[in-house]
């Protein structure tokens, strides 16, 4: 059960960044900015980066790429 609860967390957590980075980074920015963080969740193994931020970023640059978005949308949240 606390698995799931993690999960939930997680998935509203990643809801309230993508509302947040359509609210308040321009279009262009927030592809960019999406590219940046999969770059730093890539250096995951290094202190203060992670690779929490690969699906951030993703989340983030989805909102300007129409394909990652459409796949996105498509899968059961």
């Amino acid at each position: 059960m606390a698995k799931k609860d993690r999960r939930t967390q997680l998935r509203d957590y990643a809801r309230r960044v993508r509302k947040w980075s359509r609210d308040h980074i321009p279009p262009g920015l927030r592809l960019v900015a999406g590219l940046v963080l999969m770059a730093g969740g890539v250096l995951g193994f290094l202190p203060i980066l992670g690779f929490w931020m690969l699906p951030l970023g993703m989340a983030v640059a989805a909102a300007d790429v129409l394909p990652i978005w459409r796949w996105w949308k498509r899968r059961k949240d």
